[in-house]
């Protein structure tokens, strides 16, 4: 039986910072959020639920928790996504519950196990260097 080698390039101090395995890959949990039974109106209360929303967000993306978040186009109640880099729903579930929009219910949370590239744990930085403006 041959034995298995290391690819060309191979970066082990990146694969160890980026919390990868050996195929470079690594656990995330996805959360789909949908529309929830608690509609709240437009107005004041509306905007400072989202202000919320988006508050929590940038704080779990500072913190290196929170890799991917972004709106659907609300087609079948699908309203947003998160992508925590944590090894299990347990870990990413309590600081979602924080999250405004999910605790007045105005949207509602579906976690999921996710196995994927590792290279995801770039998106913030990269998005960083991209973006002219800020939500």
């Amino acid at each position: 039986m041959a034995q298995a080698t290391t690819p060309p390039g191979n970066d082990a101090a990146l694969a160890a910072r980026l919390g990868a395995d050996d195929y470079g890959m690594r656990s995330y949990v996805l959360v789909v959020l949908k529309t929830g039974p608690n509609w709240i109106a437009p107005g004041s209360d509306r905007d400072e639920m989202f202000r919320g929303h988006f508050a929590y967000t940038k704080r779990l993306s500072d913190k290196g928790k929170l890799i991917l978040a972004g709106p659907f186009d609300g087609v079948h109640g699908w309203r947003g996504l998160f992508v925590f880099a944590a090894p299990d729903i347990d870990e990413a579930n309590p600081p979602a519950a924080t999250d405004p929009v999910l605790v007045r219910v105005e949207m509602m949370a579906a976690h999921h196990k996710h196995y994927g590239t590792a290279a995801l744990m770039f998106i913030p930085e990269i998005y960083e260097r991209l973006a002219k403006k800020r939500m």
